[in-house]
């Protein structure tokens, strides 16, 4: 078993090589538009959550002991203990009550089925991986909100679901290239789809249908956003429309590019996503996206 102490080094160059992709992805840019204080505690949650991440997917050695460590440094939050630079900035939430550990720890426990679990059966129990992967970083932006009624978690949780599932329709290629495959395995086979089908190259058809239906199933989920963005106020209420735009912008590009997603880098347009984003915090609706003739 890997201790904290052994560990310290390697989870230390992981937290920064996270932090410093935090400041070059999207996520980071939209927080400029929020008040100082917001900003830094959704970098913080977002900064450790990227950094988990990478200890589960990245990390040289025994994964499973470097996220035991990871967990122990979580524990030790609420006595001030923590000593990991990508967990640290946490510990003024978690004891003045603001954020809870639950939510930090579901994110570890995503990643300990990662390293164990690298196929899901159906739809449902990609979304039950969903419930630890995703949906605590949306409990979390709501728990810095002072928003915990039941519904708005709940829509919380689909709006999350539907992110995380659209980023499996994104990175099919990246996935099957580690070993992993987040595509349902009986959508799969419904099609005939074999795991070779899903490295880089031109997209079969039979793949393009899976996709589809993922992103089908997110689009429907993402229903949950406009009622949730509706109820929030203030920075909030911007930061989530912004959620939620890159999911139904990521949804078109994938439409557009009609889920051609093994040949091609698929990725939103910002222009679109800020027009999607403006709409929501208005509190209108997203406006229905133009379909090809291929997106049934």
């Amino acid at each position: 078993m890997t201790d904290l102490r052994s560990a310290d080094g390697h989870l230390e160059r992981l937290a920064r090589e996270a932090e410093a992709q935090a400041r070059a992805e999207n996520f980071p840019v939209a927080l400029r538009l929020l008040p100082r204080g917001p900003r830094r505690h959704l970098s913080d949650v977002y900064r450790y959550a990227r950094f988990v991440d990478d200890v589960g997917d990245t990390a040289d050695g025994d994964r499973t002991a470097l996220l035991a460590a990871v967990e122990a440094d979580v524990r030790a939050l609420p006595n001030g203990a923590a000593r990991l630079p990508a967990v640290t900035p946490l510990g003024a939430l978690v004891r003045s009550g603001t954020v809870t550990l639950q939510p930090l720890l579901d994110l570890i426990a995503a990643n300990r089925m990662d390293q164990r679990v690298r196929r899901y059966d159906t739809f449902a129990d990609l979304l039950g991986y969903c419930a630890l992967s995703a949906a605590p970083v949306g409990r979390l932006v709501l728990q810095l909100a002072g928003a915990s009624d039941p519904g708005d978690l709940a829509r919380s949780d689909e709006v999350c679901a539907a992110l995380q599932v659209l980023e499996h329709c994104q990175d099919v290629a990246e996935d099957a290239a580690a070993g992993r495959i987040y595509l349902p395995q009986e959508d799969l086979a419904r099609h005939g789809v074999e795991p070779a089908a899903l490295r880089r190259g031109p997209t079969p058809d039979a793949v393009r249908a899976v996709v589809a239906l993922q992103t089908d199933r997110a689009e429907r989920l993402l229903a949950a956003g406009p009622p949730l963005v509706r109820r929030l106020r203030g920075w909030a209420r911007v930061a989530v429309a912004g959620y939620v735009a890159g999911g139904l912008a990521t949804a078109r590009a994938l439409r557009r590019a009609r889920f051609d997603v093994l040949a091609r880098d698929v990725r939103p347009s910002r222009v679109v996503t800020a027009a999607l984003a403006a709409r929501l915090w208005a509190g209108r609706g997203p406006g229905a996206p133009a379909r090809s003739g291929s997106d049934r």
